[in-house]
C-alpha cells in the first residue's frame, strides 16, 4: 500500500493558513481598506468567530474542524455576495474572502478525512 502524497498535516497546515490569511483579511478589510465607515467598522467583530476557530484548528482538533467547516460558508457567503454589490477594492476583497473560505473548506475536510479512524 503507497501513502498519499497529499498528509493530514498538509491538509492541517493549509487550513491554518487559509483561516489566518481570512482573519488578516476581516480585520485590515473592515478596519481600514475598504471599511463600510470611514475610520474603521464595527464589522471587523465578524473575525471573533474565526478566531475562536483557530484556537481548536491551531491544536489539530478534529472537532473544531468539523464544526468550522458549517461556520466557513457565512463567509464564504457574505464574499460572494459583496463581490456583486460592492464596488472597487471592496468587491475584490470580497472575492478574495471567498476563495480564502473555500480553499479552507476544502483543506479542512481533507484534514477531517484524513485523520479518520477506521
Amino acid at each position: 500500500m503507497t501513502s498519499h502524497p497529499f498528509t493530514a498535516r498538509h491538509a492541517g497546515v493549509a487550513a491554518i493558513a487559509f483561516l489566518i490569511a481570512l482573519v488578516f483579511l476581516g480585520m485590515a478589510w473592515e478596519l481600514f481598506l475598504a471599511p463600510m465607515k470611514p475610520g474603521g467598522s464595527w464589522l471587523v467583530l465578524k473575525v471573533l468567530p474565526l478566531l475562536a476557530a483557530l484556537q481548536g484548528v491551531l491544536r489539530g482538533r478534529r472537532y473544531t474542524y468539523k464544526w468550522s467547516t458549517m461556520l466557513i460558508w457565512l463567509y464564504a457567503a457574505e464574499g460572494a455576495l459583496r463581490t456583486y454589490t460592492d464596488t472597487g477594492l471592496s468587491a475584490r476583497l470580497a472575492f478574495l474572502e471567498s476563495m480564502l473560505a473555500a480553499g479552507y473548506f476544502g483543506a479542512a475536510v481533507a484534514f477531517v478525512r484524513l485523520t479518520r479512524r477506521a
